[in-house]
């Protein structure tokens, strides 16, 4: 069992005393010999330079002042940050020369040596290397007098990596000159390189290698499973046996439909309005806590869906592909106007009549049913097609009642019908069905939060925090450049009303292109979604006051899928009533126990184990989450990349998002593509980002102005725009301005409010 030292001091989290065994069983170790000592080896070296204490074979964390953990971000120039995780908290700035061996992205304990004064930074050095990020790196290899060294393709990392040969690429003479993904055998020690061997070799150049290739190596993504999991995933039953029913919900004979890769949905009429059926596979009965399985989907912590290409949590298991299956549904009751009036949640078997896909789905609402050439045999017969229309409905309604920002996109689908990575529903203009179906997940999500957090269950929750106002302020800024009010209700921070206004707005604008900008810049400023052990805010869905949690998905998420453990526990051991002498007891099933219940439901035991569990999963799902959206914007990028490097010498026309000292960025309408257009390249006059005099104090200007002809560039405005370059790898797109002297604009500035003295130029260079 790997482990890092982060990972291992993850398990002091106060001044108690923990046993090297107790951290064995946290860490998972078990009866790893070679583990077990590795594992006392890093206590040893904890231990000796001052990080932890040794009390009568017991260990204690030491939190030393002024020391601090954060995220190296260094530069291609040799400069790093410590970026730490408290919002607000100020970066630490460490010289090359106090890195410790330490590389970009690696996480550090640092040292602060120079508090910082005025602007400048407070200084540090790095004390200790908590986690690496790079085990794995693609770079090129070279021939160097008589050994191969390998270049990491990310400038950043200043160092070169001595190849070894090993069984899989015993002769290191066939890479060279070659893109290769190496694993780390060493990492840096003194002055010695470190070493690494050859896992694959990719191509002759980053260009020439598949995009999933890339993005899969450069964050070291799993695309293989272990021969014990897919053994066990072989042997899991085939469909429901009579002796799975014990205890559950038979609703085989309720008409139930999948949507994408949703939970399956049934909607039947009652008297009260309806009741809403959300069925979730039951992977909790198959994937028990330390079997092979679950340590596959422990490596993964979640699935991965990258364009057409999926990297599954867990392998497939044939259980769920038949008709009928086990699942852990949420009968949620509603009244006609889409209100839930109460719910239970069950353990269940359905039987699934039909599997459509979105695309399918729409063709059924809109009238337009053909052969399915997927699936050319599965007839859509009225009583599916009549579900899918009271889907739609029902979604609807949801959709009416719900305070969630939601944003209509030209792109394809997610896999997933959520809220997504960055909490916000994204519906493409196409499959409106896709929103509806999003809707009905979200309301099962919170079905399940709520329940939890009435029965004062120990849970993971999902927060979101409001975007930083200073991108607020630069969107609104672009707004109002462009005709838009984007008054908010409290300048200091947004509000979600102030976004709906603000996107009531956006969508009366005529151009196609316009709208889809503003709302991608949106979208962009979201922050990604944190889980959490209490419940808090959740921004883009507009809960500011309600618990969410995240149920709907455990064959793809890790953590819905100890939020499903956590129910069948609940169901299992948990206590309905105070004590044996009360005669009736609460259903710990049914929303009805919600206020009813005033002890602990789960065992002292129970609940102090499930907490324990948690707490060591916590970071690890975070951490995941955070990797699955580089990937996902990494492979963004380079596909937009490649195709404007095919389109080298165009010209598009764009808006101009953001304006710099250096230049400026042009969102390409139609594309969702960004470029700078460098300040440099501006031949035809000298242009000045001047200081706007105002309120005694100067700020910051949103236009370029050319210094003789009084031409402006200015946020906003729509240019034509030519595609000078594209560095594919880096994903960075250099435009040109397209200069039409009849479109010159005349001068606007005023002279007494502009201040032309040009600030000092910053570093363009981007140390993400």
């Amino acid at each position: 069992m790997e482990f890092s030292i982060n990972q291992l001091l993850d398990n002091f989290s106060d001044d108690k005393l923990v046993t090297p065994k107790a951290i064995e069983k946290k860490l998972g170790i078990g009866d790893d010999n070679k583990s077990v000592r590795k594992l006392q080896v890093a206590l040893d070296a904890l231990e000796k330079i001052g990080i932890l204490e040794k009390d009568k074979g017991r260990y204690r964390r030491i939190h030393e002042e002024g020391l601090v953990e954060g995220r190296l971000r260094c530069s291609s120039k040799g400069f790093c940050f410590a970026i730490q995780d408290v919002e607000g908290a100020e970066d630490i700035y460490v010289r090359e020369s106090r890195l410790s061996n330490a590389w970009n992205g690696d996480r550090v304990l640092v040292r602060v040596t120079k508090d910082g004064v005025r602007r400048r930074s407070p200084e540090g050095e790095v004390r200790l290397i908590l986690e690496r990020s790079n085990p794995t790196l693609l770079s090129t290899v070279k021939l160097t007098d008589d050994s191969y060294r390998a270049v990491p393709l990310d400038d950043r990392l200043l160092f070169e990596v001595e190849l070894v040969p090993d069984e899989e690429t015993p002769d290191l003479s066939v890479a060279n000159g070659k893109l290769v993904h190496l694993e780390m055998v060493r990492f840096s020690l003194g002055n010695h390189l470190p070493m690494g061997r050859i896992l694959q070799i990719l191509g002759d150049d980053a260009e020439s290698t598949n995009d999933i290739d890339l993005v899969c190596c450069k964050h070291n993504l799993p695309r293989r499973f272990s021969a014990k999991a897919l053994t066990a995933a072989a042997s899991l039953p085939r469909g429901v046996r009579k002796a799975d029913l014990k205890h559950r919900l038979d609703l085989r004979k309720t008409l139930t439909v999948r949507i994408g890769n949703a939970a399956a949905i049934s909607i039947v009429r009652v008297e009260t309005g309806w009741e809403l059926g959300v069925h979730i596979p039951d992977v909790a009965t198959y994937v028990t806590s330390g079997s092979p399985l679950d340590l596959e989907a422990r490596k993964r912590l979640r699935s991965f869906f990258l364009g057409d290409t999926i990297l599954p949590m867990l392998p497939e298991m044939n259980v769920f592909n038949q008709p009928e299956y086990l699942t852990m549904s949420v009968l949620i009751k509603l009244d006609d106007e889409g209100n839930m009036l109460s719910f239970e949640i069950q353990p269940s078997a359905v039987l699934v009549r039909a599997n459509l896909s979105y695309q399918r789905a729409q063709q059924i609402l809109d009238g337009k049913v053909t052969v399915d050439e997927d699936a050319p045999s599965q007839e859509i017969d009225t009583e599916v097609e009549e579900l899918v229309h009271l889907i739609a409905k029902i979604g609807g309604l949801l959709q009416e009642r719900s305070n969630a920002i939601r944003l209509v996109l030209p792109q394809i689908p997610s896999q997933e019908a959520d809220e997504g990575v960055r909490g916000v529903t994204v519906v493409p203009f196409s499959l409106p069905i896709s929103g509806t179906v999003t809707e009905i997940m979200i309301l099962a999500n919170r079905a399940i939060s709520s329940h939890l957090q009435s029965l004062a269950i120990p849970a993971i929750y999902l927060r979101q925090i409001p975007p930083d106002q200073g991108k607020i302020d630069d969107w609104t800024k672009l707004l109002e450049s462009m005709g838009i009010s984007a008054q908010l209700e409290n300048p200091e921070q947004i509000q979600v009303s102030d976004l709906h206004q603000i996107l009531q707005q956006i969508d009366s604008i005529e151009q196609d292109a316009t709208r889809d900008i503003l709302k991608y810049l949106l979208l962009s400023m979201f922050k990604t979604n944190e889980y959490v052990l209490t419940p808090s805010l959740h921004f883009g869905l507009g809960l500011l006051d309600q618990p969410y949690a995240h149920g709907v998905f455990p064959q793809n998420h890790y953590g819905d899928l100890l939020v499903q453990r956590t129910l069948h526990t609940v169901f299992e051991e948990g206590r309905d009533r105070r004590s044996i002498r009360i005669k009736d007891g609460v259903n710990l099933r049914s929303s009805s126990a919600h206020g009813q219940v005033n002890w602990s439901v789960l065992p002292p035991d129970t609940e102090r184990q499930l907490i324990e569990d948690l707490e060591s999963v916590l970071p690890k799902l975070n951490q995941a989450d955070a990797l699955y959206h580089r990937s996902i914007s990494d492979l963004d990028g380079l596909r937009k990349a490649e195709f404007m490097r095919s389109h080298t010498g165009e010209n598009f026309y764009g808006i101009i998002t953001s304006v710099q000292s250096y230049g400026f960025f042009v969102e390409i309408e139609s594309l969702l593509v960004e470029g700078l257009v460098h300040v440099s390249s501006l031949k035809d006059d000298w242009y000045e980002f001047p200081l706007i005099n105002g309120k005694g104090r100067a700020r910051a200007s949103t236009l370029l102005v050319g210094r003789r002809s009084g031409r402006q560039y200015c946020l906003g405005d729509r240019v034509e725009v030519q595609v000078k370059g594209v560095d594919y790898y880096r994903q960075q797109i250099d435009l040109v301005a397209v200069v039409v002297p009849e479109l010159e604009r005349d001068s606007t500035v005023n002279d007494s409010e502009v201040d032309l003295e040009i600030p000092e130029e910053i570093d363009t260079e981007s140390i993400e």
